[in-house]
């Protein structure tokens, strides 16, 4: 296989919305410097993603220096997003916890969103990654916090076992929906040169300088059918992940990660399996 290596890195500055693949990015306890600071809440504040309106895949997130974002998507005009002052917060749901995010300020970016989707929307930002949210208590150790993402501060995919489930996908009745990319998944990190589903065993990785503790298997959701490039919803990778990956009652693809040291993770840097 050749040695192991960071092959892309993956950053979404909104949740739920498109993301950039930067060379380098740092990381902080929560994820990386900048992913899923931002996010969608309805007009009961319910975080929205993907699972409701497939439709974000479309809406592009830019992130501009000091944490603002520009949002571009088609039929708008882009918009530029500052990071908000902190003079307050709201309350909103994201999954099952309860967690207290600042508002957009001003309504431009209310509007931009709210027409985008045809939705009541508002846009609001973590002001505190290191205090807002908790890490899955089952899972994490004392003051572990994660950002907006779904409930760990990074996700991991191999490219090995993209290939091995894109051959398992051209082998079933829905073979002509693959072979399917990598954004389908939404990682942070994708790591090259191991074996495929060799992730099911990892307890500690290093992504060059950077260590990380591996918590708990991804779980899959109605997401990863959705193509990111036109928003349109299919059968796989899920009927697959149903036949040959379920796993603790889940259907399984990736691995979370949760950082045990800060540094900066760089494309080609060496994977090394710790444990």
């Amino acid at each position: 296989m050749g040695y192991a290596k960071l092959q892309s890195i993956h950053l979404h500055p909104v949740k739920a919305c498109r993301g950039i693949t930067p060379r380098e990015a740092v990381v902080e306890p929560w994820g990386l410097t900048g992913d899923r600071r931002w996010a969608l809440i309805d007009d009961g504040g319910k975080v929205v993603t993907q699972r409701q309106r497939p439709r974000l895949a479309l809406a592009a997130a830019e992130l501009l220096p000091g944490g603002g974002v520009r949002l571009s998507a088609p039929g708008m005009d882009p918009l530029t997003v500052p990071v908000p002052r902190p003079v307050g917060t709201v309350p909103m749901e994201i999954f099952r916890d309860k967690v207290e995010a600042v508002l957009a300020e001003g309504d431009a970016a209310h509007a931009w969103c709210s027409a985008f989707l045809g939705a009541d929307v508002r846009l609001v930002h973590m002001d505190d990654p290191g205090t807002r949210r908790p890490v899955d208590p089952e899972y994490a150790l004392p003051g572990e916090t994660v950002s907006f993402a779904d409930g760990y501060p990074l996700l991991l995919t191999t490219a090995a076992s993209l290939d091995a489930l894109n051959s398992l996908i051209a082998q079933g009745e829905h073979a002509g929906e693959g072979p399917l990319p990598m954004n389908r998944f939404r990682p942070n990190v994708v790591v090259s040169g191991t074996e495929a589903w060799a992730e099911d065993d990892w307890s500690r990785v290093a992504i060059g300088e950077v260590t990380f503790r591996v918590p708990k298997k991804c779980g899959r959701c109605v997401v990863t059918t959705t193509d990111q490039g036109n928003a349109e919803r299919g059968r796989e990778p899920l009927h697959t992940l149903g036949r040959h990956r379920r796993l603790d009652g889940k259907l399984v693809f990736g691995q979370n990660l949760v950082p045990l040291s800060r540094g900066t993770i760089r494309v080609g840097d060496p994977f090394t399996i710790l444990g």
